[in-house]
């Protein structure tokens, strides 16, 4: 190779190089704190309703020393909620609920639904990023356990939240009754769809409900599709982390289930038998410990607000 191909090439390397770091800079240093709301307008209420305005948060992965994030979960209790919606994955350390408490704290006393993740559970451990381009990822049965019991009676007692975990249920948000339901983490197969049509059943028949809501950590098909059929008017889910790593222009690259990759992210419109029904999958507030990175995938909840629907 002569001197000035070599240095071509050398010059080359350098600038590949050089976008390299320049992203995992970004990535880790700066994105994973630009802490995003995104806003949707849906028309799912009866017609005369008044809007109600939902709180979707989801993979907040919390750890006690993350009090950026702490103090950007306690502003969204401003936006005024009459709804909160917790799509799981709320630790991500065995100290979490010392900054989770801080962070949700402000919402205490507006009504709110949840269904758990695996690391509500269990704490994340370290993984090797590549094998998540081989299929969702595998349990690790070595897991340190966390304390649900915990976590539970904070959302539940303290905060007066409801979990929906393979349970179908009626509260009352915003002057509307809410028919919920929600299953455990699709991607632990926790979930027991199965269980559903029973108590849909016998909540149904105690009243008309204004609106269903379908909760799921893990937006799985085989949870999806049933949602859809039990009558679901919106399903909220959580768990891809968008990506996590999105490749501007493309998307994500991973959704860590078998979701299609566009719709890893965002509001869409999932499909099934003959019924189009509006999804909210959240990119999610956090990340694991272990993976302290953001790229073209910024930390997220979402306020959808409610509209009636036109006569």
């Amino acid at each position: 190779m002569t001197t000035s191909a070599t240095r071509t090439a050398l010059t080359a390397l350098g600038a590949v190089g050089a976008v390299g770091v320049g992203a995992a800079v970004w990535g880790i240093g700066i994105e994973r704190y630009l802490f995003t709301l995104r806003r949707h307008e849906l028309r799912l209420l009866p017609p005369g309703s008044a809007p109600m305005k939902v709180l979707h948060l989801s993979d907040a992965h919390m750890a006690p020393w993350q009090k950026r994030k702490q103090l950007w979960m306690a502003s969204l209790a401003d936006l005024e909620p009459d709804l909160v919606v917790n799509t799981g994955d709320n630790l991500g350390h065995e100290e979490g609920l010392r900054g989770l408490r801080r962070a949700l704290d402000p919402l205490r006393g507006i009504p709110g639904v949840y269904v758990h993740g695996s690391n509500d559970h269990v704490a994340p451990s370290p993984r090797n990023p590549l094998r998540y381009f081989l299929g969702p990822s595998k349990i690790t049965s070595t897991a340190e356990p966390l304390d649900t019991q915990s976590l539970d009676a904070y959302l539940r007692d303290d905060l007066g939240w409801t979990e929906v975990d393979n349970v179908a249920t009626s509260i009352d948000a915003g002057g509307l009754r809410l028919d919920v339901f929600g299953v455990g983490d699709a991607h632990r197969r926790w979930d027991r769809v199965g269980a559903l049509p029973d108590q849909l059943e016998e909540v149904r028949g105690s009243g008309d409900a204004d609106l269903t809501i379908g909760v799921t950590h893990a937006p799985y098909r085989r949870v999806l599709d049933p949602f859809t059929d039990f009558g679901a008017d919106m399903i909220f889910a959580g768990h891809t982390h968008g990506g996590q790593v999105r490749v501007p222009g493309f998307g994500a690259l991973v959704a860590n289930c078998d979701i299609p990759l566009r719709q890893a992210r965002g509001l869409s419109a999932w499909k099934h038998g003959g019924r189009s029904i509006p999804l909210n999958v959240s990119a999610g507030i956090g990340h694991s410990i272990y993976a302290p990175v953001r790229f073209a995938c910024r930390p997220e909840a979402s306020l959808i607000t409610l509209l009636p629907r036109d006569r």
